[in-house]
């Protein structure tokens, strides 16, 4: 079995990110520096996952543009795995159990991330990772009628599926507190469920988020743990939740989270992601991101990626962040050989 590749996300650079402000964005450029410059005992990032929106990239981009940004990636020894599609209202999409309009826009936000992956694809840059969705809608929004906008996102993402199978492509639904219908893990489960295709349509999961599950931090009726938990209940509680979504999980996330929530910008606040050394990190990560990463090749998952998401411009413009992220990149890959 071929050892996990180690890749970077690009879009804490932009994600809550905003002009004139003390956190404004960083250049996709500047991103893919930092990240190429990593290097821990000879060792580097393999490659970048990132989201398809500006100022990084113009979903609607020429093929010839889309092929320069290629080259850029590929100049600096890194391949492109799993891409955001843009599904929120603001960008191309709208929820996925919003109004016909909204449904219709996000079903054309994958189009445009397929067409992306597949230029990509064809010029030589990518060859594995998926395309992450999320439901684009609120929880409160979503609470005002949880069984008919379960069914309306599940509707909603089957076409978007349809799409991404003819591509060639797969759907990795990234569960987070604060999108309606995936802000708990039973919730989760009930619209991976309900959509139904479990080929195309997984779960992606990323350590700081699926924290918040286990605390029900938007979803107390689900809560497995209390915030002054031991390490005994901990794990207790943890590792059945991971054995109920590790087979629909298809994309992989390593990340940090103390117990708490962040949003800058326009983002709502959801689990915070710390930094890899954070004092205050909840997170045995290497041993966390094991119990995710069982069998990970019979699911198809070929690389993992760090989400900084929303960690602060001096944080991210600082080189022995990466290295230091690399580090634990290298431990948690090579904990799964």
């Amino acid at each position: 079995m071929s050892a996990l590749k180690v890749h970077n996300a690009m879009w804490p650079g932009l994600v809550g990110k905003e002009e004139g402000t003390d956190h404004p964005p960083i250049s996709l450029e500047r991103m893919l520096e930092l990240t190429s410059n990593s290097e821990v005992n000879g060792q580097k990032y393999d490659g970048v996952d990132y989201f398809l929106f500006h100022p990084h990239t113009d979903p609607d981009a020429s093929e010839d543009d889309l092929k320069k940004i290629a080259d850029l990636i590929a100049s600096k020894n890194l391949k492109v795995g799993t891409l955001v599609a843009p599904v929120w209202e603001g960008t191309v999409g709208g929820p996925a159990f919003g109004s016909h309009d909204d449904r219709d826009n996000f079903v054309l936000a994958v189009e445009k991330a397929c067409r992306v992956a597949n230029i990509f694809k064809s010029h030589g840059v990518r060859d594995y990772g998926a395309i992450r969705i999320d439901t684009a809608g609120g929880v409160e929004d979503w609470a005002k009628d949880p069984a008919g906008n379960t069914s309306l996102a599940a509707d909603t993402i089957k076409r978007a599926a349809a799409v991404a199978a003819d591509n060639g492509e797969r759907l990795a639904m990234e569960g987070e507190i604060c999108w309606g219908g995936i802000h708990s893990w039973k919730d989760t489960l009930d619209l991976l469920e309900a959509i139904g295709l479990p080929e195309t349509v997984g779960f992606q999961s990323d350590l700081a988020h699926t924290y918040l599950y286990l605390l029900g931090y938007n979803a107390p009726e689900h809560a497995l743990v209390k915030k002054d938990h031991t390490d005994e209940e901990f794990w207790a509680a943890y590792r059945p939740m991971v054995d109920k979504l590790r087979p629909w999980t298809i994309d992989f996330h390593v990340a940090q989270n103390d117990g708490t929530v962040h949003g800058t910008g326009a983002h709502d606040k959801t689990g915070r992601h710390c930094r890899a050394d954070d004092p205050n990190g909840k997170l045995d990560i290497v041993t966390c991101s094991s119990e995710w990463l069982k069998d990970h090749a019979d699911r198809k998952i070929e690389h993992i990626c760090w989400d900084g998401c929303m960690f602060s411009n001096e944080l991210l413009e600082e080189q022995q962040t990466w290295n230091t992220i690399l580090d634990t990149m290298l431990k948690v890959r090579d904990a799964q050989q």
